[in-house]
């Protein structure tokens, strides 16, 4: 009896251990607020974001900012995450905060990204295959680079290009606008085979949609690689600290350029609703919603799993 006693007792206490231990979260951190500045790409994957937290029991908050208020509103604890901080691009603005302590970083959400400079194919094809060359062809180009939104660390960087006559770029203008304005420049430019360069990334459907091809050469201006870059997500400083359950699972949230180059498709060239796009999308994987749901609780400290399978109806 001793012995089936002592044997009970010892599976009751491995059972104790093997089992996870959910907590209910603050209610403080019920209402993440998010950041979006309205790149397709991030809005696809913060309304990702926000559907998975809904299912948990939160209410996430979704503002439309621009980058660089973004950042302040961060720093200053008005907005709680950003999954859109594109390195090495916004180096100069997110290092500092970073130092000092001011906002954190909660992982890397992206690899094998890529910024910079892109032209259509046909001008490639005609010489206009590196930064060097886009001064020779400024007449064909009207004498324009077509940027994205205004006060983005893209445009900072072109403009100081222009600014100080990188590559011979002095005389050129660049153009302030939407993503998807320039997009229809380009695509417009391209149409009448006019040569044209612009900012462009990847993932996007422009990779897929557009014939483009980027330029080479660039002197690492858009940084290492002719612009390789990640994503990272960013919360507002001490916020892992306060609302652990909600920065596991950013830690978590990972996501692959397929991937995305697949929503922002079905969001821009078939015009699903980004909730529509990432519900479908998920439903379609749901293993990898499981992976990024390791560890996470419900708002009220229960599996989070079974309730974002539920939820979505995954």
């Amino acid at each position: 009896m001793i012995v089936r006693h002592l044997l009970a007792c010892a599976g009751l206490a491995a059972a104790l251990v093997a089992s996870p231990v959910y907590a209910a979260e603050s209610a403080t951190c019920a209402k993440p607020r998010f950041s979006d500045v309205g790149w397709t790409d991030i809005t696809a994957t913060t309304a990702m974001a926000g559907q998975i937290l809904t299912a948990l029991g939160y209410k996430p908050d979704i503002a439309l900012l621009s980058v660089a208020i973004t950042f302040k509103t961060l720093e200053n604890g008005d907005r709680d995450i950003f999954l859109g901080n594109w390195m090495p691009l916004q180096e100069p603005t997110q290092v500092p905060l970073v130092k000092a302590g001011k906002i954190e970083v909660a992982a890397t959400n992206l690899k094998d990204a890529k910024i910079g400079f892109a032209t259509s194919k046909a001008a490639r094809d005609a010489g206009l295959k590196t930064y060097a060359d886009i001064a020779k062809f400024k007449d064909q180009l009207g004498g324009k680079i077509y940027g994205i939104e205004a006060g983005s660390s893209a445009n900072s960087t072109i403009s100081k290009m222009i600014a100080d006559n990188t590559f011979g770029l002095g005389t050129m203008t660049l153009v302030e606008s939407s993503e998807q304005a320039m997009l229809s420049q380009v695509a417009s430019r391209i149409k009448r085979n006019e040569p044209v360069v612009f900012f462009g990334w990847r993932p996007h459907p422009m990779n897929v949609n557009l014939p483009i091809a980027y330029l080479e050469n660039g002197n690492d201006v858009f940084g290492p690689n002719d612009g390789g870059a990640t994503v990272l997500t960013l919360t507002r400083p001490g916020y892992a600290k306060d609302c652990p359950n909600v920065a596991h699972f950013l830690s978590n949230l990972v996501f692959d350029v397929p991937m995305e180059d697949r929503l922002m498709s079905d969001i821009l060239d078939k015009g699903m609703q980004p909730e529509a796009a990432v519900k479908a999308w998920m439903k379609e994987n749901p293993a990898r919603v499981a992976v990024w749901l390791e560890g996470v609780t419900t708002l009220d400290g229960k599996p989070g799993i079974d309730a974002v399978k539920s939820g979505l109806g995954l």
